[in-house]
């Protein structure tokens, strides 16, 4: 069957004004593609497109979007480029470490095609600001890399009614799809709930092959090409599915949960992906405002004695990050206990107190918030701690990240939020 001759979509952009002559020749090799003619080329320079991630799939699905002629495009991220980023962030070089990855991109694009217009949106994307985000854009790309972002993108653009073609890439596997409410199936009919925070694995611990990137974010940007231009099949109710080991694909369908509860409105997603049974948690501002009364009490001095009641009542921060990251950002006084050993203790079996040589018992008096990156490991530690006796443990959502993004003067090291180091923190990247 001819796909291109029964396209599943009408295009959805309309035409722009009349190509350049230097438009013309950018796009002379793909003109001669059937269902790719001159209309079709300026439906993609009116195209405004939102790039959710500027990492392993935006860096790899931004620069196609520019090559193929889109003339709006959108960047968000809140990060900076690290040089474990670049095996598979290739549109980031070395001189950007330390930059905003949202400004490297972004002259990366510019390097490609001057002419187009990028707008960087250098925050975290939140159910505060997310309507904000995507007005003005006509269709939205995520590659992000954590669940409560994929679910607030698949709300929120089920509410503005804007298609989203989402990736996502795992050690040698991905997928892609396409969720439009108004067309087909979305991201919540695939994934009803998000799996529990202890199954989580990262690319940062789980690892990701470096050529998965390009492969699922290239696609992307061609699912994209297919919306904007009304070409093709797109893959609404499908998901392809590829594992780069064996080098083959799959397809899922799937279709509209009849049983799905309709979402009216964006909610707390650290919260919902924590899970219904997830253990008692604190946010970051609530944190922030703890860590600011000890550093103000401690920088006004005072009664020895207070001082010393107000440090036994105090609660143990307890990092269950690598040691590696907590070089480069930290919370001060925090006590460091990676996962892994934690995990090591509880099965040990002939530790009374898995804190032991850590940090204090908590007793009565004292509690313990524990946080990593985000929030997977801190829940499955909370939820250790609680079963292995201690009585007031919580985890702080949204991790040192979220911490960082509202209160980085609180913290030693370089913070990914900021791109610089906070105020009392070294110039460690």
């Amino acid at each position: 069957m001819d796909t291109l001759a029964a396209p599943a979509v009408e295009p959805l952009v309309a035409p722009g004004p009349p190509l350049t002559a230097e438009q013309a020749e950018r796009a002379r090799r793909q003109l001669s593609l059937p269902g790719f003619d001159e209309i079709a080329q300026r439906r993609l320079a009116a195209a405004r497109v939102l790039v959710i991630g500027a990492g392993g799939l935006g860096s790899a699905s931004v620069p196609y979007l520019v090559g193929a002629g889109v003339g709006t495009i959108g960047i968000v991220d809140d990060d900076v480029v690290d040089l474990v980023n670049l095996h598979r962030q290739v549109a980031h070089r070395t001189a950007d470490v330390g930059r905003p990855k949202t400004a490297s991109l972004a002259d990366a694009a510019r390097d490609l095609d001057p002419a187009v217009r990028i707008h960087e949106h250098r925050v975290r994307l939140t159910s505060q600001n997310a309507f904000e985000v995507l007005s003005g854009y006509d269709l939205v790309l995520d590659g992000s890399d954590n669940y409560p972002t994929r679910y607030l993108v698949d709300d929120a653009a089920r509410l503005t009614g804007i298609p989203l073609v989402w990736g996502a890439i795992l050690q040698h596997h991905g997928q892609v799809s396409i969720a439009w409410h108004e067309r087909g199936p979305g991201y919540r009919d695939l994934f009803p709930a998000p799996p529990a925070p202890e199954d989580v694995v990262s690319c940062s611990t789980g690892g990701v092959l470096p050529g998965l990137c390009g492969t699922i974010g290239t696609l992307m940007a061609t699912e994209a090409l297919k919306l904007i231009c009304g070409v093709g099949r797109p893959l609404i109710g499908r998901v392809l599915v590829y594992d780069a080991l064996s080098a083959r694909t799959r397809e899922i369908p799937f279709a509209r949960d009849p049983q799905a509860e309709p979402v009216t409105g964006l909610v707390d997603y650290e919260l919902f992906c924590a899970g219904p049974d997830a253990p008692p948690s604190v946010g970051a501002d609530e944190l922030a405002a703890r860590l600011r009364d000890v550093r103000d009490a401690q920088g006004a001095g005072g009664d020895a004695a207070e001082d010393g009641d107000r440090a036994a009542t105090a609660p143990v921060i307890l990092d269950v990050r690598d040691p590696e990251e907590a070089a480069r950002l930290r919370i001060p006084g925090a006590r460091l206990l990676p996962l892994a050993e934690l995990e090591a203790r509880a099965e040990d079996g002939t530790r009374r107190d898995l804190l032991e040589d850590v940090a204090p018992a908590p007793g009565p008096r004292r509690s313990v918030i524990v946080h990593c990156e985000r929030d997977p490991r801190s829940v499955r530690a909370a939820r250790l701690l609680s079963s292995h006796g201690s009585d007031d443990v919580r985890y702080l959502r949204g991790g040192i990240q979220e911490l960082a993004r509202l209160a980085p003067e609180l913290l030693e090291g370089t913070s990914s939020t900021t791109g610089t180091p906070p105020i009392n923190g070294s110039s460690r990247g």
